[in-house]
């Protein structure tokens, strides 16, 4: 049951994430057709706009946490014996932890601290501010859990910690795969 309460909520989430993307998509389409053809536009696209791609940034981190999508150097880690890269691996979620706890901590103040409480509007949308600035709270929350979620695998099922995408792994697997379909296309098969 907990399974697929936690599969539904990724596939919302990446559905949601899918819908600011379309989301972007179409006002920005839409306001380039408005002022090319017919000479005239809506004058909160623009911010409606950037508050989708801010809502899709700061969700991706937490999405890229999931999906193990982040950048990082794991070359020397790499060499490591397997404690030792465990190690490592909690220090860097330690790492990741602080940041997140500091930045929950800055979005909230700010969106519920300050907007909420004098009650800022946007400019051109005129909703509350702190509706649009609530994702970063919620963003750095889910990153969190995410966080906690991988430090509990590394010491409960002794996991490495590797968190970050694997690059040089994927190119060879995929140099590998290639290698295998152009040699199947030349014996004919």
């Amino acid at each position: 049951m907990a399974h697929r309460i936690v599969s539904f909520m990724h596939r919302l989430e990446e559905g949601f994430l899918a819908f600011l993307l379309a989301g972007m998509t179409v006002v920005t389409f839409t306001q380039v057709i408005a002022r090319y053809v017919f000479n005239t536009g809506a004058v909160w696209a623009l911010e409606l706009t950037t508050f989708f791609f801010a809502w899709l940034v700061i969700l991706g981190i937490s999405y890229g946490v999931r999906i193990h999508s982040h950048i990082g150097v794991d070359a020397f880690v790499k060499l490591l014996g397997k404690p030792a890269q465990r190690i490592m691996g909690l220090l860097a979620v330690l790492a990741g932890l602080i940041y997140a706890v500091l930045l929950l901590i800055g979005s909230w103040e700010h969106a519920f601290g300050i907007t909420f409480e004098y009650g800022f509007v946007t400019e051109d949308l005129k909703i509350p501010q702190w509706i649009p600035l609530s994702v970063m709270v919620f963003g750095f929350a889910t990153m969190i859990v995410r966080m906690l979620g991988i430090a509990w695998r590394i010491i409960v099922y002794k996991e490495t910690g590797t968190m970050i995408a694997d690059e040089v792994g994927e190119v060879i697997e995929q140099f590998a795969d290639d290698e295998q379909l152009s040699g199947k296309e030349e014996n004919g098969s």
